[in-house]
């Protein structure tokens, strides 16, 4: 018998590589069914962690890509006319709250500040979501919990989250993995040997070391994936790495030529 829950279930363990007690800590804020923000550069991991939370604690999960034009319609719901006449359609905040899945958020700072005002009554002891347009007040479900995550290092002084909201959350740090360990990770994702995954860890430190020094962002754990599948389909090290590490993350020519270098360096 299906039910309401089938559709935002995981059904296989995503691959997650833990790196202290990020793992311990989710599940005791879970238990309390704290909310929580999660911090970290682009790629490094959070969107993996939330999905391999929600498949470790049994729980559906609900993602929602913030964007600039999300309105607060996006997330609760809206009405819509169809040939039967008006029907209200609920967002996917709405559903969460309703069938007790994870609600994640991500780049949540991407929203306009008055979307993200409506999730402030689902974060605190009150745990309902008031629905205006409609005039019903929802009960979140005993196992719904919100999951917001944003990376701080890369916005302006107009994209960051208020005081107010940030302080109804847990908060947690994320960071790129240690070397050998984002090896580790690079090898698992894509089959490619550890020997090679290495040298991709080690032009992915080159360009984090330019962040802030011609670089908005650095090379990503993502990229460095997207590079090793290249790689694995037989393209030539340095033309992967060219067209996944360097040609997506900057259009400067001097910052490419310092990255095109490295990589001639590490491979040859």
């Amino acid at each position: 018998m299906s039910h309401a829950t089938d559709p935002y279930r995981i059904s296989e363990e995503p691959f997650y590589q833990p790196q202290t007690d990020e793992v311990e800590l989710y599940e005791a804020a879970y238990a309390e069914r704290l909310p929580v923000m999660i911090k970290g550069p682009t790629g490094c991991g959070k969107s993996r962690f939330v999905e391999y939370m929600a498949w470790r604690l049994g729980k559906p999960l609900i993602t929602v890509a913030c964007n600039e034009d999300m309105t607060a319609s996006d997330l609760v719901g809206r009405y819509l006319l169809d040939a039967g006449g008006t029907r209200w359609l609920d967002g996917p905040l709405t559903t969460a709250a309703r069938i007790g899945a994870i609600c994640y958020l991500d780049e949540i700072v991407e929203a306009r500040q008055d979307t993200t005002v409506v999730i402030h009554p689902l974060t605190d002891h009150r745990r309902q979501l008031p629905l205006d347009k409609k005039g019903e007040l929802v009960l979140a479900h005993p196992d719904f919990q919100l999951v917001i995550s944003y990376n701080p290092g890369y916005q302006s002084l107009m994209k960051d989250l208020k005081q107010s909201t940030k302080q109804r959350f847990a908060g947690m740090d994320f960071d790129y993995a240690p070397p050998q360990i984002e090896a580790g990770i690079v090898a698992k994702e894509t089959g490619i040997d550890e020997e090679t995954a290495l040298k991709l860890v080690k032009i992915g430190g080159t360009a984090r070391n330019l962040k802030g020094h011609g670089l908005d962002e650095g090379i990503s754990t993502r990229l460095l994936v997207y590079a090793a599948q290249l790689i694995k389909r037989g393209i030539k090290p340095n033309a992967a790495c060219r067209m996944a590490l360097v040609r997506p993350i900057t259009d400067d020519i001097d910052i490419r030529l310092t990255l095109d270098h490295a990589i001639d360096v590490v491979f040859g």
